[in-house]
């Protein structure tokens, strides 16, 4: 075993699959195999594999000018242009940008922004952020008090109230609803709850709540129909920013440009990686507003400096990989082509699947999907300790497709934009088998109640 510490990974199981290239929506392991990714690696490799336009895009870019930082002054054109780029394309009004690494860093970034910003305009206290249990919003310090799995908080210490994070519930319907409500009614009540909560902590202190438009690690959660209309309401009512957190929902995934289209957000702040440039260069954006951005210039005069960087900010092979793989979107049309070939790929995993007795619920946007794996249909009761989400995960890789359990015992899907309806088929096809095994291997252990 080589000496990595592997992320994400249990320690007495690593180096069990070892992939050595890829083609298109497939990727093959050291044994020749070939399997479809049907999870876009972690959601990002939106373009697929061996895209040679991005690949001699950065290549270029490396021959001419492999790196040079950002910091004091100093600027290049791969940089400016995606800024430009991007302003062109986002809803945050006169919408500035600051480059890093990951989705991580990137909301770190959001955090001390906003702080930097209510001190600039005489409000030290407003520095609260509000986030949502099952949220995921990376694993730096930060971002990682922010992220509410228990795996990703179990034995770190996260510094919560330190960092003023506080946790709103999930919008889940399925696995939170009380009784008999309706979806009408469980939104109320946990809109309700979250108003309460807003002003027993008080308004005053609060800075923004951030929100996944459309969940990934937690179980692609897809919140219920006047959700996000209401939320807002309350958060504008109490002068609390929108910070839309688009790392995987960004680009086509949803199968519009932004998940916040496709939910309905109105977003202050945006922050986005992993399909900027389909994963092929690690470049992140944390997104702000003109009149955010404008408030915190004179603070960085009487410093000399905004005291906040990376060393790999606004890579300059970065901003090449991210500006050729938003020119292919573009030009190939791949956001209505997600669209179209989403649409298609709901369709099938509900015909199949919603009355599948080892599936409790379907659900999804877009690209991007998630099937509740549960031991009762009836009463939707789970497994313990991601039991049949882990099984089907390895069916899956037996028939030659990588899915990911995630948030439990949810199998989620998210494969490449590129997919096409013949490739969905395979997919379904595979994924068909994996879920039938799964089923009974659990029945055939007396974990199944129905």
């Amino acid at each position: 075993m080589s000496p990595v510490i592997y992320p994400t990974t249990n320690f007495t199981a690593t180096e069990q699959l070892c992939l050595t290239h890829g083609e298109g929506i497939y990727v093959y392991d050291s044994d020749g195999n070939k399997y479809i990714e049907g999870l876009a690696s972690l959601w990002c490799t939106s373009l697929g594999y061996s895209n040679t336009e991005v690949i001699d895009a950065i290549t270029t870019q490396l021959n001419k000018l492999p790196f040079s930082h950002t910091f004091g002054g100093k600027t290049h054109a791969p940089i400016m242009e995606l800024a430009d780029k991007l302003r062109a394309m986002v809803p945050v009004e006169d919408a500035y940008f600051f480059f890093g690494n990951s989705g991580s860093d990137a909301n770190d970034s959001h955090y001390k922004m906003l702080r930097y910003y209510f001190n600039a305009i005489g409000k030290p206290e407003k520095r609260k952020i509000i986030t949502r249990e099952r949220g995921y919003h990376g694993v730096t310090v930060a971002a990682g008090s922010m992220t509410s799995l228990p795996a990703n908080l179990a034995h770190f210490d996260a510094p919560l109230e330190a960092l003023g994070v506080l946790r709103a519930e999930s919008p889940h319907y399925y696995t939170n609803r009380k009784g008999n409500e309706t979806e009408a009614q469980f939104v109320d009540r946990i809109i309700q709850a979250l108003e309460d909560q807003i002003l027993a902590e008080s308004p005053d202190t609060i800075a923004a709540m951030i929100v996944e438009p459309i969940t990934g690690a937690s179980g692609v959660i897809v919140p219920p129909e006047g959700y996000y209309e209401k939320l807002q309401a309350v958060l504008r009512k109490h002068d609390i920013l929108v910070w839309a957190d688009e790392v995987i929902t960004g680009f086509g995934r949803t199968g519009n440009d932004f998940g916040c289209t496709t939910m309905g957000i109105q977003p202050d702040l945006m922050t986005f990686a992993k399909q900027l440039s389909s994963a092929y260069f690690p470049i992140s954006a944390a997104v702000i507003p003109g009149w955010m951005y404008e408030a915190m210039i004179e603070q960085t005069n009487q410093v000399g400096v905004f005291g906040h960087g990376y060393t790999y900010s606004g890579h300059p092979a970065a901003c090449a990989a991210a500006l050729k793989t938003l020119e292919i979107y573009e030009r190939d049309s791949l956001f209505s082509h997600a669209a179209e070939v989403g649409d298609y790929l709901q369709a099938q995993l509900r015909e199949v699947f919603i009355e599948h007795p080892l599936v409790g619920e379907v659900r999804g946007k877009g690209l991007i999907a998630a099937l509740e794996l549960v031991s009762n249909k009836t009463t939707g009761a789970s497994f313990d300790k991601g039991l049949a989400g882990a099984t089907a995960q390895k069916f899956c890789q037996d028939n030659g497709l990588l899915l990911r359990a995630v948030g439990g015992n949810a199998l989620a899907l998210c494969p490449p934009l590129i997919i096409t309806r013949d490739e969905v088929d395979a997919l379904m096809g595979k994924l068909k088998a994996a879920i039938d095994s799964t089923y009974a291997e659990l029945k055939d252990k007396g974990l199944i109640a129905n």
